[in-house]
């Protein structure tokens, strides 16, 4: 037989039905959009049928395409599930987004869990601000992303809560009645900005952002200087040359969620979310975690990286 559906197509194809177009598709598959045109021009020569049809600003699949991504899927598995028989397979990278709010008492416990559960794979972390991470979902540079607020998507598994913290410096005094509550806090748009002013408003005290900041880093040096108040999620953990302030009205726990990416394996997104949850559901199990310094560190496995977006 002179026509052969070759591997490295079969990836790009699947990859276009799972995101829904070939920028997306060769954005997860880290390509240019021009192999991943050729790669589906192959398998059509191949077929001798048009697989994929222009479809608003982005792609779908003809009835022949349908009927050729069930045979890629199988093809595709049995493929890889042959070379890991024989130890020999390729590390997939999965990128997990996550905002810094938390981030230096998740990731730390991620990690060393996916390093079990996902031993195949490169664990790429990715920080950054909630938008920027619900626009890689959807482009395809962001396999997962832990995002806070309501889990109102098909695509969001929740996975927990992350009690919330006020804090100050250890030399910060409350401005007495009827002054404003100076507070420090995120840009916008922000989930722990919003329950911050939302829980003070709701016990009647007036309150004004005094500072603001993009990075975790900067609003945790605000609150260093002086310049107010600023509600963390921090999993019990006090950042360094802050302290607890009870005083404060007690803000209600964020949800947080494990957002996936279209096309990911529920083989890979179970294991994060299963790890997240049982860290947030057991009582002292992040108490080992490092103290929160602003910056993230692993735990020590050699295929997990992390990275900052711009401005993050």
């Amino acid at each position: 037989m002179s026509q052969i559906l070759d591997i490295a197509p079969l990836r790009s194809f699947v990859a276009v039905a799972d995101t829904g177009g070939f920028q997306r598709a060769a954005t997860s598959l880290h390509l240019s959009q021009a192999a991943v045109s050729q790669h589906v021009r192959k398998l059509e020569h191949a077929t001798g049928r048009p697989l994929v049809e222009r479809h608003g600003r982005g792609s779908r699949l003809t009835a022949d395409g349908e009927r050729l991504l069930t045979q890629a899927r199988r093809i595709l598995a049995l493929h890889d599930e042959t070379l890991r028989s024989f130890g020999r397979s390729d590390t997939e990278t999965v990128v997990i987004g996550s905002t810094e709010h938390a981030a230096a008492q998740l990731l730390p416990f991620l990690s060393s869990q996916l390093a079990r559960s996902l031993p195949e794979h490169r664990i790429r972390f990715r920080l950054d601000r909630g938008t920027g991470l619900r626009e890689g979902l959807s482009e395809g540079r962001v396999d997962l992303a832990l995002l806070l607020g309501p889990a109102d998507d098909l695509r969001a598994t929740p996975v927990g809560e992350l009690d919330l913290t006020w804090y100050a410096a250890p030399t910060w005094q409350r401005p007495p009645a009827p002054a404003p509550l100076p507070v420090v806090a995120f840009d916008q748009p922000c989930a722990l900005r919003s329950r911050a002013l939302e829980t003070l408003a709701e016990n009647g005290i007036p309150a004004m952002v005094n500072a603001e900041a993009i990075q975790l880093a900067g609003v945790q040096a605000a609150v260093g200087a002086g310049l107010g108040v600023a509600l963390m999620a921090t999993l019990g953990q006090t950042p360094e040359g802050l302290l607890p302030r009870p005083d404060l009205p007690t803000p209600k726990p964020l949800p947080l969620a494990v957002w996936s990416r279209q096309g990911l394996p529920a083989r890979t997104a179970a294991p994060v979310a299963e790890a997240l949850r049982r860290l947030l559901g057991e009582p002292g199990a992040h108490t080992t975690s490092p103290r929160n310094t602003g910056s993230p560190r692993t735990s020590g496995s050699s295929h997990v990286d992390v990275e900052y977006a711009q401005g993050a």
